[in-house]
């Protein structure tokens, strides 16, 4: 006699598979069978966009995330792409067969299908309004992404923002969230060469899985900020290649590792007073901060000083 239980599994792993063949090549290839919830994920939270902090950075979105801790919120981050040219296609999350499956974000010279997710920022549900490469080099459109100080390759097209009487905040695609098909220009993006999420994007997913703020079983669907840990490591990363590139100076940086310790000390701090969480005002304080200290590394970076 079968199993029941073990039959259901069987037969929705199956169906999982299955499907793929029966959907358009832009959602085949996105398929992550390994990851499937029964659950869906909250609402995408409404948030700002910090200034870019390098030129030639792209704006990653944030999303929610799974793993042991439940759904958490990875903030959205500037990013480095791994080529001159390439585009970041945002990951989702699709309703399929009575289960939650991720459809990993992926770079490449377009951008792809994201499941019709608003993530807002020039990613609207279908293709991609932030900005440009003209001739090797990323150009802004101002409309929707916040350039950093003194970027020169900027434009503003605002007939690419479109009012519309319902606004969505919808996190997946599928039965209950957002309904939506790959258009035959994704279908056709989907037989280019596409490059995986970097080491440096997987390490700011990980670095938001271990900040309490960001789980959706503490912050019930609404996280605060951008996430402070993931935060730090990147101000370091940025100190870090600063450093390596001499672009900053030994007295620039040990000036800016005070203020790095600094902030890090009163992080501490107010978590240990409220029981390992940063209260909303606190998250506010701490981000104003790292905005000041974000601006002051990409002021020591491009001025004149160098290491010789």
């Amino acid at each position: 006699m079968r199993n029941p239980a073990r039959f259901r599994t069987l037969t929705l792993l199956a169906l999982l598979c299955f499907i793929p063949a029966l959907m358009p090549a832009a959602t085949q290839a996105q398929i992550a069978v390994g990851v499937a919830i029964h659950v869906g994920p909250p609402a995408l939270p409404v948030y700002e966009q910090p200034p870019c902090p390098e030129e030639g950075y792209l704006w990653q979105p944030g999303y929610w995330a799974y793993g042991p801790v439940g759904y958490y919120w990875v903030p959205g981050v500037w990013v480095a792409p791994p080529q001159v040219g390439l585009l970041w296609t945002p990951g989702y999350w699709g309703f399929v067969g009575g289960a939650y499956a991720w459809h990993p974000g992926y770079w490449g010279p377009h951008v792809g299908f994201y499941g019709g997710i608003n993530y807002g920022f020039g990613y609207g549900g279908v293709g991609f309004v932030g900005g440009a490469w003209r001739g090797g080099v990323f150009a802004y459109n101002t409309a929707v992404w916040h350039a950093g100080p003194g970027f020169h390759n900027v434009y503003v097209d605002r007939t690419v923002i479109h009012n519309t009487t319902v606004v969505n905040r919808y996190s997946f695609n599928g039965e209950g969230g957002v309904r939506a098909y790959p258009t035959a220009q994704e279908r056709g993006y989907m037989n280019e060469r596409h490059f995986a999420a970097t080491a440096e994007q997987r390490s700011h997913e990980h670095m938001a899985s271990q900040d309490h703020g960001n789980w959706a079983s503490e912050n019930h669907g609404h996280p605060v900020g951008m996430g402070v840990n993931a935060r730090q490591v990147r101000q370091q990363d940025r100190i870090a290649q600063g450093v390596h590139s001499g672009e900053l100076t030994p007295h620039e940086t040990a000036h800016i590792e005070h203020q790095e310790a600094e902030i890090h000390h009163e992080v501490h701090n107010d978590r240990a007073a409220n029981g390992g969480h940063l209260t909303p005002q606190e998250h506010h304080q701490v981000e104003h901060q790292q905005n000041h200290e974000s601006k002051e590394i990409y002021r020591d970076k491009h001025n004149d000083r160098k290491d010789k």
